[in-house]
């Protein structure tokens, strides 16, 4: 299918930092998937949906939460009786300052073009949900409303991840804390699987079905999450901080760091520490 392109311009007046609507999901197969360049947080209030994208079909059901990011093509079917959805558009720059002050809640903010990222809230937590929905909708299209929904929100999925995680088996809870410290990460995931003792078919398969990630999807986002302290704290270069987590390639490092962040390295110090003479 070809994607058109939609634009924050054609949703949001000047000054408006989201777009809240409610609709009703046709049930015709998407005639053409369409991009954006916005953020996107959508959940199905009730009823079932498909979200199709170039690479494949997301089934969701009531209660489901979705975070879109831009350059993602995509289409929304309703499936069976009336699907009804909740969608609130967000300008970038506002999730780039939330992800600056809160780097935590990048996860939930994927990169543009990254998949979706799913949740599912039960009939308790919709309620609550619906609850702070009202409240935004009928608030000002302001950054400060826009906050005082997503942040709790975010909070409640942060606070069920951890508790997730602590239902990992002991030999894995004991690897994830060793592998916070920079003298274990610098290795990568090699260094990850090392603590567990066990072999890394058997790690990997473990973190997939506890936490949802690979082992180096996991190492990475600590080291990333190290360099941007020292980014903040110290004067050391880009070469010295990325060697001093364990990556050799400055391309990757670089890579690595924009997915985590949505900047450059050197971005990020310039953002973060005025106050500090820079290195050459």
């Amino acid at each position: 299918m070809t994607a058109a392109t939609l634009f924050q311009s054609e949703i949001l007046a000047p000054g408006e930092e989201f777009h809240f609507s409610r609709s009703v999901l046709s049930r015709a197969r998407p005639k053409a998937l369409h991009d954006q360049d916005y953020y996107e947080i959508f959940w199905l209030h009730n009823g079932r949906a498909r979200l199709v994208t170039e690479g494949g079909r997301m089934s969701l059901s009531e209660g489901d939460v979705v975070f879109l990011s831009p350059g993602l093509p995509h289409g929304l079917q309703g499936v069976g009786e009336e699907s009804h959805i909740v969608n609130i558009v967000i300008r970038p720059e506002r999730i780039a300052s939330l992800v600056a002050r809160f780097p935590e809640i990048s996860s939930y903010f994927p990169a543009a073009g990254n998949a979706p990222v799913q949740f599912h809230r039960d009939i308790r937590h919709l309620s609550r949900l619906s609850s702070s929905a009202k409240a935004l909708e009928a608030a000002p299209r302001s950054a400060l409303y826009l906050e005082a929904f997503l942040l709790p929100l975010i909070a409640e999925l942060a606070s069920e991840a951890r508790g997730e995680a602590a239902k990992v088996p002991p030999w894995l809870a004991d690897a994830l804390i060793a592998v916070e410290s920079p003298a274990v990460f610098r290795d990568g995931a090699a260094g990850l699987v090392a603590q567990c003792g066990k072999a890394h078919a058997h790690v990997a398969r473990t973190m997939q079905a506890c936490l949802g990630q690979t082992p180096s999807d996991y190492v990475n986002r600590l080291r990333m999450d190290y360099a941007a302290r020292q980014l903040k704290g110290t004067p050391d270069s880009l070469t010295e901080i990325a060697e001093e987590i364990g990556i050799q390639n400055m391309s990757h490092f670089h890579r690595l760091f924009r997915t985590r962040f949505g900047m450059t390295p050197r971005q990020y110090r310039v953002k973060h520490q005025k106050g500090v003479v820079q290195p050459l």
